[in-house]
């Protein structure tokens, strides 16, 4: 059976909806793939003649099965067709949408899901508390530590791969939240995520939380506290794991090829130079959730939206992602069972 993912279309007042358009009209031809887009019919309608795109679609059955993409909207009202940027109404249909998908993912309904961006202040405006999908997902599974990782690669085929230990925090908490159980907790997930992608040397290197790695406990002392006590309790574990360094010279070794992937301690960290190198084309994906996450790593930039412009470079990227997890767990799954 061909694998069939979900697609939650995000905030309608955003660019979630044009770039996953895009997405599925340049690739639906490359394999045999089944797509679930949960969302709003006439935003979609709408989007799909403003772009001029073929692209069609069928209405959900009970049963997924013949035909290759499908629409959804849990929430039944139709979305009005003139929304300002971030309304309230957009911002509750979003989480509705998300909310479906995750519970199909949950009921392995689909093999995957894909999230178009959404807004968090938008959200909380609209009177719900939300600190983010990545959260409101893992709440969802039941999951207390997921770990985002953001991978994307330069026009010259060079990954960086970064996991975070931290996330959606202010800096002034960072240091505070940082725990011994949380470091190792992001490089055994980054670990196994490079088995997932293919990459047998699994080679991890650990950023410092402060300038230089701490310099020796001048400049505080979680590397000696926490972070180094973590690199060598996975590395215990037969992970062939390094640091904690200095994140300046870590990232240009990582850039080079000398490590598969990087902890980062907190989300700037992390994030700042991986879209320096994969800006357009970046992917986030949720690890250690009980089913496969990939979104695009943009926001909802309401300032292009509803003008044709919008890259979905990352949407594209997010999707090819999702898939080949898909194959990879298939293939392992396939490998571990009894003949």
């Amino acid at each position: 059976m061909p694998p069939c993912i979900a697609i939650a279309l995000g905030d309608v007042t955003g660019i979630g909806t044009e770039v996953t358009l895009k997405a599925l009209a340049a690739d639906l031809d490359q394999d045999d793939a089944r797509y679930l887009l949960l969302g709003d019919e006439g935003c979609l309608q709408r989007t799909r003649a403003r772009l001029g795109l073929k692209l069609e679609w069928e209405p959900l059955p009970s049963e997924i099965q013949n035909g290759r993409v499908f629409l959804h909207n849990p929430s039944c009202e139709a979305l009005p067709s003139a929304l300002s940027p971030g309304a309230p109404a957009a911002a509750r249909a979003a989480v509705a949408w998300l909310k479906d998908a995750a519970e199909r993912c949950l009921r392995r309904e689909v093999d995957a899901l894909v999230t178009a961006p959404v807004n968090k202040e938008a959200i909380i405006r609209s009177g719900r508390p939300f600190a983010g999908q990545t959260e409101f997902l893992s709440a969802m599974a039941g999951i207390g530590r997921p770990v985002m990782m953001l991978l994307g690669a330069d026009d010259r085929g060079r990954w960086l791969r970064v996991a975070l230990v931290t996330t959606h925090l202010a800096i002034r908490d960072v240091a505070t939240q940082l725990t011994m159980e949380k470091v190792e907790r992001a490089i055994e997930l980054a670990a196994e995520a490079c088995g997932d992608l293919g990459l047998p040397r699994a080679r991890i290197g650990v950023c410092g939380l402060n300038p230089h790695a701490g310099e020796g406990g001048e400049f505080g002392d979680e590397e000696q506290r926490i972070i180094a006590p973590a690199v060598e309790s996975v590395r215990q574990r037969h992970r062939d794991v390094h640091g904690p360094f200095a994140a300046d010279t870590l990232f240009h070794h990582a850039y080079r090829g000398d490590y598969d992937a990087v902890v980062a301690m907190y989300h700037d960290q992390g994030l700042a130079p991986l879209k320096m190198v994969a800006f357009e084309s970046g992917i986030n994906w949720t690890l250690g959730l009980p089913f496969i996450r990939t979104s695009p790593d943009h926001g909802t930039a309401y300032d292009i939206a509803g003008q044709g412009r919008a890259d979905p470079s990352s949407m594209r990227a997010a999707l090819r992602l999702a898939k080949q997890l898909i194959r990879a767990r298939g293939q392992a799954t396939a490998a571990t069972s009894p003949n």
